[in-house]
């Protein structure tokens, strides 16, 4: 009885062993994602070094929207400077029509929802991943997650 016990101990140790062990990698990732946007926030604020006003980070994911094309048409594109002040631009490709959106970007966040693509368009610039990533990418979120919604499909 004593050994199943000891051994019962043993597997909560490990596994509590592997969750700490988990976090402190995600933690340890999201610190350096954090420190990067700071340390590209901080080479842009250098003095008489950049232009603040200038589009200095972009990004465009590729995607398809509507079920009737295919090939990756569609595309969404955030241009921003180094204040995070922007626009991200969305094209919508279908077979007869296509739509074309501008949504502005004022101190990093949108001013409107963003699709899921726009806004990994917009976090991959803010991060400097750019210029082509895809939906797959793991990138942070920055922002009220309720903000983000499909806004076309």
């Amino acid at each position: 009885m004593l050994a199943a016990v000891a051994i019962a101990g043993l597997v909560a140790g490990v596994a509590g062993l592997s969750v700490a062990v988990m976090a402190h990698n995600r933690v340890n990732q999201v610190v350096e994602e954090c420190a990067e946007v700071l340390r590209r926030r901080l080479q842009a604020a250098g003095p008489g070094s950049v232009d603040g006003q200038a589009l200095r980070d972009l990004a465009i994911v590729h995607y398809d929207a509507l079920k009737e094309m295919s090939g990756h048409r569609s595309f969404s594109l955030a241009l921003i400077n180094a204040t995070g002040d922007g626009v991200v631009i969305s094209s919508i490709i279908g077979r007869t029509e296509t739509r074309t959106y501008a949504k502005p970007i004022r101190d990093g966040h949108p001013s409107e929802p963003l699709s899921p693509e726009e806004n990994q368009a917009l976090r991959a610039a803010r991060l400097g991943k750019g210029p082509v990533v895809t939906m797959d990418d793991p990138l942070p979120d920055f922002g009220d997650p309720g903000r983000t919604t499909r806004a076309h499909t």
